[in-house]
């Protein structure tokens, strides 16, 4: 009891004292010159695209939580068969492995419509968290190229590898996903032990030889990737909860875990393990391989997360360093059947706000047990297209202006010294106003105004705080997008 109560105790005082630390200052700067330049350009690519497959995708299920034996909603074991007992499940989920045959499978389908999007880079789950591999690894039979998994037979079997060249083709830059925990693995869940959580499920530090050979099986898969897949321009890596503990990586635990739960269940739903990946070690052999590369070791605080991760949430305001917020774009990030995708207005108006803050959007699409995508999603993704055919140049190497957004109209600026004002459109708006306020900004006398898409010079005026434009009905008749429309200011006053 006295050492419940004092563990409790320095985790109290943990959190007091993290209060001083902002989400601002938990970000370290890369100091490697070439992947600055990369992280550079990445940061003006402004679009992506993300996609979670897996075996899962045949149950229309989420992507491996539900054999993770944790008590949250994404867990929850749901299936027709509806089988006994939890080892039960598990084993008809591996089992899926022997009907995964996605013959639709077409990724230069996938990869033109990312491009017509206005997308730049995409990022592609080769392993999730339970273990199946979407590429021919040489340290797994637990992958879609295994004489077991019908689709090993197809030209096309080595999916990661098809879809990384078939992006490529469209001159989009190569993200490879990658889970740290690797639930199929038995030097991660080994045999003798029960899982408890998401963790690995015995000690590292009394187990350490077995350690050892999952640390060296991790890197070897990792390696793998950088070696014979070509060009990869980004190793995305999830499962931050494996890292080499420390006093502050109790505090974040007990930030995230410990304060949530509390008043609901009194437990935390996953324990605190060290489970030291060696990723300082990975990440020089890796960029040995991929000179450059950017690396994103999400949620590890510290030189190897060359940006930050918002998941499924827009920052309320800009931040101090490279990010990128990763959003489900229909159903979740899994294969959803049936599922209800983004409007163009919404996609289009998230993205804006996403750059306008300075951010990257990464936009997942989730394919179906076949190998097809839905037409939600391509629908979106012409939304999109359409719209940044107009108005491209005001998102792309663009970075933010204060104050950012004034009602609804967002603001970005690039190194010319121009300034692009989006007129977010309200709900049933068809038609920009006839006159466009703006409070926060003022235009140099005698610049030039106009709409992207349109010639035509816009008359404007001075007010006693920033400046009024004036829209001409012949323009408002005949605009050159929807959504949003954006004013293009070719100087302001600062």
């Amino acid at each position: 009891m006295k050492k419940r109560i004092a563990i409790i105790a320095l985790l109290f005082s943990a959190q007091l004292f993290s209060q001083a630390i902002y989400e601002d200052e938990r970000y370290v700067p890369e100091t490697d010159p070439l992947v600055l330049k990369n992280l550079e350009e990445w940061q003006g690519k402004k679009f992506g695209l993300l996609m979670h497959w897996g075996t899962y995708s045949q149950w229309g299920i989420v992507e491996s939580w539900s054999i993770c034996p944790e008590d949250y909603g994404w867990c929850e074991r749901k299936k027709e068969s509806n089988p006994a007992n939890y080892n039960d499940y598990v084993k008809e989920y591996e089992g899926l492995k022997k009907t995964f045959n996605p013959v639709k499978f077409d990724p230069s389908k996938w990869a033109k419509a990312a491009k017509y999007a206005g997308m730049k880079y995409m990022v592609f789950t080769t392993k999730h968290h339970d273990g199946f591999n979407m590429f021919d690894t040489k340290y797994s039979d637990y992958k879609v190229t295994d004489k077991d998994c019908p689709f090993s037979s197809n030209p096309k079997s080595n999916i990661a590898k098809e879809v990384f060249n078939a992006f490529r083709n469209e001159n989009l830059i190569v993200g490879a996903y990658f889970s740290k925990p690797d639930w199929h693995n038995e030097n991660y869940w080994d045999p003798y032990f029960p899982p408890f959580d998401r963790n690995v499920n015995y000690d590292p530090t009394l187990y350490p030889e077995k350690w050892k050979k999952y640390v060296d099986f991790t890197h070897n898969q990792i390696l793998e990737l950088l070696t014979d897949y070509g060009k990869v321009d980004i190793l995305w890596l999830d499962g931050g909860w494996v890292k080499k503990r420390d006093l502050q990586n109790i505090k974040e635990n007990y930030e995230e875990k410990f304060a949530e739960n509390e008043s609901k269940n009194g437990f935390i739903k996953h324990r605190v393990v060290d489970q030291d990946p060696k990723m300082d070690e990975l990440v020089v052999e890796a960029r040995q391989k991929q000179p450059g590369l950017i690396v994103v070791d999400r949620a590890v605080h510290g030189k190897n997360q060359n940006y930050l991760t918002p998941e499924n949430r827009v920052p309320e305001k800009t931040l101090p360093y490279p990010w990128e917020s990763c959003i489900t774009s229909g159903g979740g990030w899994s294969y959803t059947p049936d599922a209800t995708y983004l409007t163009g207005r919404q996609g289009i108006h998230m993205l804006i706000d996403v750059v306008a803050k300075g951010g990257n959007l990464l936009l997942n699409v989730a394919p179906s047990p076949e190998g097809e995508w839905q037409q939600g999603a391509y629908d979106l993704l012409t939304a999109y297209g359409d719209w940044m055919k107009v108005n491209s140049t005001a998102i792309y190497n663009t970075k933010p202006i204060a104050p950012y957004k004034e009602n609804n109209i967002c603001m970005t600026q690039n190194k010319e010294g121009n300034v692009f004002l989006f007129y977010l459109a309200k709900e049933g708006e068809t038609r920009i106003p006839a006159e466009v306020v703006v409070k926060s900004i003022s235009p140099k006398k005698g610049t030039k105004i106009t709409m992207l898409g349109s010639k035509t010079s816009l008359k404007w005026t001075k007010e006693s705080e920033g400046f009024k434009v004036i829209i001409p009905e012949s323009l408002r008749q005949n605009l050159p997008a929807k959504e949003a429309w954006t004013l293009k200011i070719e100087a302001v006053n600062r």
